[in-house]
């Protein structure tokens, strides 16, 4: 195959398409393409692969950038050269990029070979595995230790993690030990995981009773994990080594996602703490200074004089510390005007004497709107 094309003329787009505009030009040329759509069509194959290259460099940022100055010969001096597709070599890596985009669903252009390749990467399970906890606001703030109790999957030595009581396995009968199993639906071939073997190619004839045809045990563990002060809600922390147990002794990590409680009074956005403070009207009024409490104690805060609903006054870092230790974030006060639901009959005469003493200036309204009553009249006469 020639190697004089263009990646931006296979995929008939532009050079300032974006990813996604790349990614949807490749699923139609991919499709125009595909050997199940063109049986026997040499050409087909062939643009099928220059597709395939195309999207694996345009959709790589670094190789696209190298592309875009340079061309292919930038590419092979930076080490990108031999991409899959090029030469006599098989469908194997044009598929990986092939479901990437499509998923997994779609292939089956590698035959019996293809599912056996897949089947060799299948585990009964995952040695990673996750749990969850839930703390309390004041302790995702300033860090805690938590014990927990979990329960985690370890091979089974009796039948060496094969589920078979003699250790020994057939080939899947449904399947045909591939893993997988295709049904061909117009000009697209569909595979899924095979239902009887469960994707790995082989069958338990007579089952471990140890594990009961598992190949696996369950066991419980206590340990105690240290939550570092700062962490947010969904955030998740690494236990190495305390995962699952492979067969051959290799042991996975464990990741713990920590769900933050809610706090009565105090609201964390990221790393700043926000607290509502009820302020009366006289007060603003007035103006006033007093103690309110803080994550670490008490703050000083100063209402001016005129001070506005919700207005907001910043404490600098006295909100969460960073949990990578990237500083610390604000507590950050609001305030919330409070007015009388119903005054007596004394607070009314007082508040009337005040707004008298005023004069002009305790009706405002008077001032800004009797020019206009002026015009409106004018209008009239």
């Amino acid at each position: 195959m020639s190697e004089e094309f263009d990646y931006y003329e296979i995929l008939e787009i532009s050079r300032s398409s974006s990813k996604g505009e790349i990614k949807k030009a490749y699923r139609k040329m991919a499709m125009k393409y595909h050997p199940d759509k063109n049986p026997d069509d040499k050409n087909a194959e062939e643009n099928f692969k220059r597709v395939n290259e195309a999207y694996q460099v345009l959709s790589d940022d670094s190789k696209k950038s190298i592309y875009d100055q340079y061309g292919k010969a930038g590419l092979e001096g930076q080490g990108y050269g031999g991409f899959s597709g090029r030469g006599s070599g098989g469908f194997g890596d044009l598929n990986d990029i092939f479901e990437s985009v499509f998923g997994e669903s779609f292939g089956g252009f590698g035959g019996g070979g293809r599912g056996r390749a897949r089947r060799a990467k299948v585990d009964k399970y995952d040695l990673d595995m996750s749990v969850e906890i839930t703390i309390e606001f004041n302790e995702a703030v300033f860090g805690t230790t938590k014990d927990i109790s979990y329960e985690y999957k370890s091979s089974c030595g009796v039948c060496n993690g094969t589920g078979s009581k003699d250790g020994k396995k057939a080939t899947c009968n449904q399947c045909d030990g591939a893993g997988q199993v295709y049904m061909k639906q117009g000009f697209m071939t569909f595979a899924q995981t095979c239902p009887a073997c469960a994707g790995s190619g082989e069958m338990v004839k007579d089952k471990c009773s140890t594990c009961r045809g598992n190949g696996y045990t369950i066991l419980s563990d206590t340990i105690e994990i240290k939550i570092p002060q700062g962490v947010d809600d969904q955030n998740r922390i690494r236990v190495s080594g305390k995962g699952n147990i492979s067969k051959n002794g290799n042991r996975g990590d464990l990741y713990v996602t920590i769900y933050v409680k809610d706090d009565e009074h105090f609201v964390r956005s990221d790393n700043d703490i926000y607290l509502e403070i009820p302020v009366h009207f006289t007060q603003i009024a007035l103006g006033a200074t007093f103690m309110i409490p803080s994550l670490r104690g008490e703050v000083e805060l100063k209402i001016p004089i005129g001070a506005k609903d919700k207005e907001q006054f910043v404490f600098r870092s006295e909100g969460v510390k960073d949990v990578h230790g990237r500083g610390q974030g604000n507590f950050i006060a609001q305030i919330k005007i409070i007015y009388p639901k119903a005054i007596n009959k004394e607070q009314r005469k007082l508040l009337e004497e005040l707004q008298d003493s005023f004069g002009v200036d305790g009706k405002p309204q008077d001032e800004a709107h009797g020019s206009i009553f002026d015009k409106i009249k004018s209008w009239f006469s």
